[in-house]
């Protein structure tokens, strides 16, 4: 039997193509769109004003898509991480952060990541595969907070700017009438910076940027961002001046502070030297220690003094508060790693 193709991720043109096919109405493409993504169901016989005939010709050759969490872990500051499997069988993390009148859902874009940044717990696990533009959806429709969400950042698992076909797509049904109907400017999508798809995702799209920047110094950021190699700091800065970041569009540059290696004065000046004139703001961030890397975080003294340099030179910055460390959710933990193992030796168990 052929597996059924997911509706979800289906932009309108393409559920208008599925009413087609199946002698369904005109305006049928309308209907399924606000099934799929404003009602959120997840059956076919839930489509009331759809036809018997029509739901079980759906049902034939089609499945909704949606999947529910396979675990949910809750820390003690709020945070719930969430493991989601992927379309094609592997695993991600996608993380809710309530805070006040803020209810951020940290999505992943890739099962790994291929970017391998050296304090990145994603990075040690390797890249396991792309995901789909549903199995991207299904992160913000599934979650048990749904429908209380504000924000969406593509901060999780994976390089959103190597997957950015996908990416893209979700953007769309995102922002879409027909789809959630979301503010660009509620949506963040973070990058190491990649030459191929900067300038596609600041042309096409109005959300929010986040670049990955954590060394102002082209070697040291290369010793630590392999990725420096193809796109180097200063060109991606470079590149970014040519865009309008002084109305609703926000650009923002996240720093990871490293004892003794990023976070002494030398690196705020440098900072404020290769960031001049650019409308920006700096999101310093404490480092989370993980297994087998020999760097260490700094306290909330240093980073206030470094946040407050650069205040006073011009750059706003904000200290970001750590979220889910008990539950290996805060960033740059995320690791679905022992759950492909476990999927791989059940399928050899199984063959």
């Amino acid at each position: 039997m052929e597996n059924k193709v997911p509706l979800l991720g289906m932009t309108l043109e393409q559920l208008a193509d599925v009413a087609r096919q199946l002698g369904m109405p005109a305006f049928a493409a309308k209907q399924l769109a606000q099934w799929i993504y404003t009602k959120r169901v997840t059956e076919f016989d839930q489509m009331t004003n759809i036809s018997k005939k029509h739901r079980e010709l759906l049902g034939q050759q089609y499945t909704i898509g949606r999947s529910q969490p396979v675990t949910t872990l809750t820390s003690s500051d709020g945070t719930v991480k969430y493991l989601f499997q992927t379309s094609a069988g592997g695993f991600v993390e996608t993380v809710f952060i309530p805070d006040r009148d803020r209810n951020t859902l940290c999505v992943s874009s890739q099962v790994g990541c291929k970017m391998n940044c050296l304090f990145c717990q994603t990075g040690k696990q390797g890249f396991g595969g792309n995901l789909t533009v549903g199995d991207i959806i299904n992160q913000v429709l599934s979650v048990d907070h749904a429908e209380q969400l504000t924000n969406i950042v593509f901060m999780g698992q994976g390089e959103p700017f190597d997957n950015l076909d996908e990416v893209m797509k979700a953007l769309d049904i995102l922002t879409a009438d027909y789809g959630l109907a979301w503010s660009p400017h509620r949506i963040t999508v973070s990058t190491v910076g990649l030459r191929k798809n900067i300038k596609r995702f600041l042309e096409d799209s109005q959300c929010h940027l986040a670049v990955s920047l954590h060394s102002p110094i082209h070697e040291q950021r290369l010793s630590i961002m392999p990725a420096e190699k193809q796109m180097g700091i200063e060109e991606i800065v470079e590149t970014l001046r040519h865009y309008d970041f002084s109305h609703q569009r926000r650009l923002s540059f996240e720093y990871i502070m490293f004892k003794g290696l990023n976070d002494s004065l030398t690196y705020a000046k440098a900072l404020v030297q290769l960031l001049k004139g650019l409308d920006c703001r700096i999101n310093l961030i404490r480092f989370h220690k993980i297994p087998n890397v020999e760097l260490d975080g700094v306290d909330m003294d240093k980073m206030m003094a470094f946040r407050d340099y650069l205040t006073a030179h011009g750059l706003f910055s904000t200290i970001r508060a750590s979220r889910g460390e008990d539950i290996f959710a805060a960033c740059g933990m995320l690791n679905t790693a022992e759950q492909e193992k476990r999927k791989t030796q059940g399928d050899d168990n199984n063959s």
